[in-house]
This record gives C-alpha cells, structure tokens and sequence, in this order.
C-alpha cells in the first residue's frame, strides 16, 4: 500500500524506506518510552531514600536524648560530606576544563596556523580558572 501511494505522488525509489521506519521507531522508544521510564524510575527511588532516611532520623530522635544528639549529628556529617563531594566535583570540573582549554589551543592553532582562532580556547580553560578561583579563594570553608 506503501508503494501504490508513492508510485501515485510519482517517487517509487524506497530504498531509504527502511532507514527512515527505523530511525523513527528508535526515536519515539528512545523520547517517549525510555527517558520517561528512567526518570520515574529515578524519581522513585530518590523518594524512597529520603522516606527510608527521614523514618531512620524521627525514631532516632524519639529514642532518648541521646539519640536526638545522634540525629542531628548524622544530618551536620550528611550535609558536611554533600558540600565537600560538591567542592571536589568542582575541583575536578575546574581541572577538565582548562585542560579542554589547553587541547583545544593546541588543536586549533596546529589546525588555523595564522588567524586567532585557536584563542577560543581561552573559553573552556578561564571558566576552569573560575571555578577553581571560586573553591579556594571565594568558597566558604568546610567544617
């Protein structure tokens, strides 16, 4: 049925028919069944985290008094662990980032010898200089 209906609007050439079918089945598993799915999934289990966490936290807390000082205690270490996993991921992205800039200078003045384009890889590396700027000298300190 296909085929009689380009034959009528006259392309009867269907060899990239199967490639098109193909790539829009994948497109449409990819956008409308596989993101969501793993997001909800995500969703799901980052909820049950913070319940199984929070549950953990209240019957700390309705133990005695020392288990109140425990609870507050676990959540000072939780949040002091998140801010120093979150100073270290910006070393790291600091580090990455010159260095894209670095290679990226490298490459684009072997590649344009003349012109100041190889420049552009000042981009990367002073957004890795702020970021590393921002840690140790802006940054508050981690206790």
């Amino acid at each position: 049925m296909v085929h009689q209906l380009l034959s009528f609007f006259g392309d009867t050439d269907l060899s990239g028919m199967g490639l098109w079918i193909f790539l829009s089945i994948g497109a449409v598993a990819l956008f409308v069944v596989f993101i969501p799915t793993v997001s909800w999934i995500d969703s799901r289990r980052k909820e049950r985290e913070a319940f199984y966490k929070a549950e953990t936290i209240r019957r700390l807390a309705e133990s005695s008094g020392e288990g109140a000082r425990a609870a507050l205690e676990l959540l000072r270490e939780e949040e002091r662990i998140k801010a120093v996993k979150t100073r270290e991921g910006l070393k790291i992205g600091g580090l990455i980032n010159i260095g894209v800039g670095v290679g990226l200078l490298i490459f684009l003045r072997a590649l344009v010898g003349n012109q100041p384009v190889y420049l552009c890889g000042l981009i990367p590396g002073l957004i890795g200089v702020a970021m590393l700027v921002y840690v140790y000298l802006l940054a508050a300190p981690v206790e």
